[in-house]
């Protein structure tokens, strides 16, 4: 079965839009983990504008299943990430103007810097993902600079408008599962997934681990954080 891997950024964005100490993602991640995630995620922005490095030290003491960190591929935050040692980085594009993660890391354009970061991060312990889009040029270029694993971002077939549109992302996001299992890379997979969009993936055993954020936070707000990350593993194990 799948892990899941629950994005609890979602809590802290609530929290920074007053400026205060409430809700605690570390709190979120602990509640996430007792209700059966396999593990957390945050992404630590340069411009920290929902989780803080406060959040990151601390998940790293108190994080009982695998803390994953997204970040960008620069000095700074490859420096944070040596001194808190994540179970996983997973390298990400960031553009201060967009509301969240638009698409993955275009390796053609950055794939020196990524390799630099890959290999740094790699020396000091920790390994390394990146997170593309399902492209298998993209793919085989992760493969080649030696990552541990690809975070294949699924938000083109989740935000499809058709279902035509639907369907083609479907497919390049199974074709690019399929290669990158094939080269022996982690295959993980994140980005606008939801209780619905979940269930496309039925079959596709490639897939080491789903990342969801957004849906589980938003329906927590109705349900409760515990039923809404179970009701998401329910639905990742009839996959």
């Amino acid at each position: 079965m799948p892990r899941l891997a629950v994005n609890v950024d979602h809590v802290a964005t609530l929290r920074e839009v007053k400026r205060t100490n409430v809700p605690d993602p570390v709190a979120a991640a602990a509640m996430v983990e007792l209700a059966g995630a396999d593990g957390v995620v945050v992404h630590l922005r340069e411009d920290r504008r929902h989780t803080q490095d406060r959040d990151v030290r601390i998940l790293r003491e108190t994080t009982k299943t695998a803390l994953m960190l997204e970040m960008a591929a620069n000095s700074a935050m490859i420096a944070v990430a040596l001194e808190i040692k994540p179970d996983l980085v997973t390298l990400v594009p960031e553009k201060r103007e967009e509301l969240t993660t638009e698409g993955g890391v275009d390796l053609n354009l950055h794939k020196d810097a990524v390799s630099d970061a890959v290999q740094a991060l790699q020396k000091g312990g920790i390994p390394v993902g990146v997170c593309v889009d399902a492209d298998l040029d993209q793919i085989k270029l992760a493969h080649r600079i030696h990552v541990n694993c690809v975070k294949i971002h699924t938000g083109t077939f989740c935000e499809a408008d058709t279902s035509i549109r639907r369907s083609e992302a479907f497919k390049r996001i199974v074709n690019s599962a399929k290669v990158a299992y094939k080269l022996k890379l982690g295959v993980n997979a994140g980005h606008g997934l939801g209780y619905q969009t979940i269930q496309a993936f039925a079959g596709l055993s490639e897939i080491d681990e789903f990342s969801i954020g957004h849906s589980i936070i938003a329906r927590a707000v109705f349900l409760g954080l515990d039923r809404a990350v179970r009701e998401m593993i329910a639905l990742i194990k009839e996959l």
